[in-house]
């Protein structure tokens, strides 16, 4: 196992202020390194910012600003960055949708995604840099009540399988990969689709997937330099490669 080191380096986390965010910069802050944070609620960094003490950075911002992700590389030189901020869509069948609705994890999710993935070839970061995209095992099983929420996921998948294609060819040693977490009820999120899906085939089976394990799981990911798969799926019983 080839173990790459992040005491004292950089990683920058997006929706850092909840959820699986919160949780992975807790466990790369615990393992060293100095995590700079993205979020746009000021009041639950600060609140995180006085449990980790100067091991962390608030930025306030939107993540869909294309100028974020140019200020954030360049001022941080992250050697970890993990994209895992998103939009909660509406609970709504397809003939229930509007457009603004349909399109809200489109407008954020991928939109943060493409910033941050393009610039982090761009710049480029240094080798051995590490980037993680958070898709959603939705965008292998589908998500009918979350609008585009499935392909927007499903796109964030592919953006991150084509960066990794272009880092192979320009040898920049960058390595990309994209996350599926499994629906759970320990996020925002997952805890209102585990209520509308609830009985139904797309809801999950079996244990669910917890803040500390995705963490663990996805920190791990980030320092061991040989899980080069492109994409992984994330349950409660740890990543299981995506050929």
């Amino acid at each position: 196992m080839s173990i790459r080191e992040v005491a004292g380096t950089t990683a920058i986390v997006t929706g850092a202020s909840r959820g699986f965010g919160r949780a992975i910069s807790i466990s790369l802050v615990e393992r060293g390194a100095h995590v700079v944070g993205v979020a746009r609620n000021q009041e639950r960094l600060v609140e995180l910012k006085d449990e980790l003490g100067e091991a962390f950075t608030p930025e306030v911002a939107d993540v869909a600003d294309p100028e974020l992700s140019v200020r954030l590389i360049s001022q941080y030189r992250p050697r970890t960055l993990i994209l895992n901020a998103g939009a909660t869509p509406a609970v709504a069948r397809l003939q229930d949708q509007t457009w603004e609705n349909f399109s809200t994890n489109w407008n954020v999710d991928v939109h943060q995604v493409f910033n941050f993935v393009r610039q982090a070839l761009a710049a480029p970061l240094d080798p051995g840099s590490v980037v993680i995209s958070l898709s959603s095992g939705a965008a292998l099983r589908g998500s009918p009540l979350s609008g585009g929420y499935a392909g927007a996921k499903a796109t964030i998948k592919f953006i991150s399988s084509y960066a990794s294609g272009e880092a192979q060819r320009n040898g920049s040693d960058v390595r990309f990969v994209a996350v599926l977490p499994q629906l759970t009820a320990a996020t925002d999120l997952g805890r209102l689709y585990t209520e509308a899906y609830g009985g139904t085939s797309v809801a999950p089976s079996g244990p669910s997937l917890s803040l500390d394990q995705a963490a663990a799981s996805i920190v791990g990911l980030a320092i061991d330099d040989d899980l080069v798969v492109p994409a992984y799926l994330l349950t409660s019983a740890g990543l299981q490669p995506l050929e």
